[in-house]
């Protein structure tokens, strides 16, 4: 999934319209519109204005950490797949 795919994943997530997303990095809602759908080659500043009004943060992954990036950001722990998330654990420690 590549950045602009990540932004738009993350917007819709929040249920953020590109509108309230324009006035949050005030940009011209048909600029956030283009710039979202691939349309222009946007500057690594607006993308960055985009991360921050989806209260997220984007950077560079070295390749060789990306599936273990990946592995944490899908909820899995570390090791395994029939080790429960850190997170599962921490939800069943509370049942």
């Amino acid at each position: 999934m590549n950045l602009v795919q990540q932004i738009k994943s993350r917007q819709q997530a929040l249920g953020k319209t590109t509108r309230e997303i324009a006035r949050l990095v005030a940009m011209a809602p048909s600029n956030a519109t283009n710039s979202l759908s691939g349309k222009i080659d946007v500057r690594a500043s607006t993308l960055e204005g985009f991360a921050d009004a989806l209260d997220a943060k984007w950077m560079l992954i070295p390749r060789h950490l990306l599936p273990e990036i990946e592995r944490i950001l899908s909820g899995k722990s570390i090791g395994p797949d029939d080790v429960p998330s850190a997170a599962q654990r921490f939800l069943d420690r509370g049942e």
